[in-house]
């Protein structure tokens, strides 16, 4: 990867239309979190989720591929900055991820902003990524952002 694809970061907006506190809770409790993550195609066994949402904490869990079980995408990240109800940061390094370099290490920083109407404005950064990989980001986000608004609106 070159120093500019390295740099390319994927920056999202979105406005759900549920209260602050519930977009964190979704986030950041296990049985929730495993309800809506992954794009749709993919799923997120509970029992691979595992949760200690503060600095130094971690994030566990594993994807699934609803057609083939055996394909399966594992995620280890460790909490930088948490914030109850506001900002959660992350990062994670690379191993074995196609056309990155292994210890490359990805962040996730999400702002829970409240937003009029007891709804929420989540801004997500993460990166790096090279232009390839960014927009499979952006839309497998986009996707788990779908089933997410449903969870919300239970």
């Amino acid at each position: 990867m070159t120093d500019t694809q390295a740099t390319q970061e994927l920056v999202m907006t979105r406005v759900f239309d549920a209260p602050r506190e519930l977009v964190w809770r979704a986030f950041t409790d296990p049985d929730q979190f495993a309800e809506w993550f992954a794009p749709v195609g993919w799923s997120v066994p509970r029992d691979t989720v595992d949760m200690d949402v503060r600095v130094g904490g971690h994030q566990r869990f594993v994807m699934v591929n609803d057609e083939d079980p055996a394909m399966t995408s594992p995620a280890d990240g460790t909490f930088a900055e948490v914030v109850e109800h506001e900002l959660l940061v992350g990062y994670e390094e690379a191993h074995g991820v196609p056309g990155v370099p292994d210890g490359t290490r990805f962040t996730l920083r999400l702002e829970f902003h409240a937003e009029p109407g007891d709804r929420t404005r989540l801004v997500l950064r993460q990166g790096p990524f090279a232009p390839e990989m960014r927009s499979g980001a952006e839309q497998g986000w986009g996707s788990s952002f779908t089933k997410l608004d449903a969870l919300l609106a239970r």
